[in-house]
């Protein structure tokens, strides 16, 4: 479940969908996709409920630990947002994937190793780690256009990673 369909809707709309999914044969487990500032205690409870009967994870963005990247891009939530949803989630023992994006502009690899270490120290049980793209038609294709920033190789991201993960 992705954007419109993770936990933005009301409780009882999020069951119906996630128990329509789970009612397929072939269907394992849900990996939900959502924000931080998206998770509340109603939201936790359906979660503990449906993760008593299959496996469930949920993939929160990070993006970024660097507050001022996050402001940048306009996230909309500082870090303790973040701790505070992984919290609540390995609490009712959900295993929780950070999504961290590679090559947001200015950043440093610094910042970039510190935004996993962060998530890794929430306790989180997973990342995914993305290389920016930038989409036509957006604040940030215009802003590249009238101030490009650097965009990170293939090979620097692929050492990034590697340095990430090692």
């Amino acid at each position: 479940f992705q954007s419109f369909t993770n936990t933005y809707a009301p409780v009882e709309k999020l069951r119906k969908l996630y128990t329509n999914a789970l009612s397929f044969n072939n269907v394992v487990g849900l990996s939900i996709g959502t924000r931080p500032d998206c998770i509340n205690q109603s939201v936790l409870a359906l979660l503990k409920e449906l993760s008593e009967k299959t496996y469930i994870t949920v993939e929160l963005g990070l993006q970024t630990s660097n507050e001022k990247s996050a402001f940048f891009i306009n996230r909309q939530y500082k870090n303790e947002e973040f701790k505070k949803a992984v919290k609540m989630l390995n609490s009712v023992g959900i295993d929780v994937i950070a999504h961290i994006i590679f090559g947001l502009p200015h950043e440093t690899k610094d910042d970039m190793l510190n935004s996993v270490n962060y998530a890794v120290d929430c306790g989180i049980k997973g990342i995914k780690i993305q290389l920016l793209h930038i989409l036509k038609n957006t604040r940030l294709a215009e802003i590249y256009k009238n101030d490009p920033f650097k965009i990170l190789t293939l090979e620097e991201y692929c050492e990034l990673v590697v340095s990430a993960v090692s």
